[in-house]
């Protein structure tokens, strides 16, 4: 019998890299997970946070077989840029990186890598949100 690639359904989870609040309301519906050995599904950065230690959580994030999904906000994002940008780059599908806003900052589109794709099929698309590519 072959290699099974994905986990059901049901054992897949969602990593969740951000500020206080965002986590905490992820945790609070539910996403959040801790295995016996104490590995977590989530970082919350604050101020003291170095930029390696997010690095890390992501790359843990990503290479995890458990992980579907990974949210991370913005303003993290924007600290480990070239990090995301070489996972994109890589045409992963499985866990998908997500963007998300957070209540320190504005979502902006033009930064996240969804957003560019629907704009290189859709051109029109950010124009009717009032954005230029």
């Amino acid at each position: 019998m072959g290699k099974k690639k994905f986990l059901n359904q049901a054992e897949m989870k969602i990593g969740v890299i951000g500020d206080e609040e965002t986590v905490a309301g992820m945790l609070l519906a539910g996403v959040g997970h801790v295995d016996g050995q104490g590995k977590k599904n989530f970082l919350i950065v604050d101020s003291k946070t170095h930029q390696r230690q997010i690095e890390d959580t992501f790359n843990d994030l990503t290479t995890r077989k458990d992980i579907a999904m990974v949210f991370i906000t913005q303003g993290c994002a924007e600290t480990i840029r070239m990090t995301v940008d070489h996972y994109n780059d890589s045409g992963k599908v499985v866990p998908t990186i997500l963007e998300i806003p957070s209540k320190e900052q504005p979502y902006d589109p033009r930064k996240d890598a969804v957003m560019q794709r629907v704009a290189f099929f859709m051109p029109t698309a950010l124009a009717a949100m009032g954005l230029e590519v």
